[in-house]
């Protein structure tokens, strides 16, 4: 038997087909709900906004990340952070993050949880204290032919200072802190979520580095990766 179906009915049927296709594709694209991710594998040397997401989950359990330094570099407190996190999910201790250990992370800051051998919670803050260091955000500069003009804020109360050199600057971990070269400008003594601070006597078309470090009150040391601006003539 033939079953005869004119030109409408089978475009409707295409077009039915292509929307279901489409409808497919947005949910197969659709982002995850949870933004924090590693896409690459981070070892000791390794920098950018992933080795900070990093060390932003590895400093929710100060007895995993017991400096909580969220530098943006992957330092030797960051290798030991990395170790004692493969030590609590039976990982081989390898202190870098490779295929195995990033699939565990990424699992874990899906779910927002921690998970040790046999047990899954939520990791809970040392001494009752803030043990999160402050998130630096919206940072903006604007420049003159012998000075620049440094904005951001943290989503809590900080003491801000900026590091600038003319060149790249040097950043290490220490235990507790973040040593960097150049030469440090602080906004003021006072705790503030918005920040301000005025560099002076910079020479004229140059190009200066510079970076953002910030204190809380419990002294959590939050940093950003360094970024350049250049003087106007």
């Amino acid at each position: 038997m033939k079953i005869k179906m004119n030109v409408s009915d089978g475009l409707s049927r295409i077009l039915i087909a292509i929307g279901m296709i489409a409808i497919a594709v947005v949910f197969i694209n659709a982002p995850s709900a949870h933004a924090a991710m590693l896409t690459r594998e981070l070892e000791v040397g390794s920098s950018g906004a992933d080795v900070s997401a990093l060390q932003t989950f590895l400093a929710q359990d100060r007895a995993l990340y017991p400096q909580g330094l969220v530098t943006g570099y992957f330092g030797t407190l960051t290798k030991g952070a990395v170790i004692n996190f493969q030590l609590r999910n039976e990982i081989p201790t390898v202190g870098r993050v490779g295929p195995m250990t990033m699939a565990v992370i990424n699992q874990q800051m899906a779910t927002g949880l921690f998970a040790g051998v046999g047990t899954t919670y939520t990791a809970p803050p040392s001494n009752g204290m803030d043990t999160a260091a402050a998130v630096i955000s919206n940072v903006t500069f604007s420049t003159g032919s012998t000075n620049a003009t440094i904005n951001w804020n943290t989503n809590e109360s900080a003491q801000g200072l900026v590091y600038y050199s003319s060149s790249p600057l040097p950043l290490s971990e220490n235990m507790g802190a973040v040593s960097i070269g150049g030469t440090a400008v602080r906004s003021d003594v006072l705790y503030h979520t918005t920040h301000n601070v005025s560099l002076q006597g910079l020479n004229p078309n140059t190009l200066y580095y510079y970076l953002v470090y910030t204190t809380d009150q419990f002294g959590n040391v939050s940093v950003t990766w360094p970024s350049t601006f250049r003087t106007t003539n």
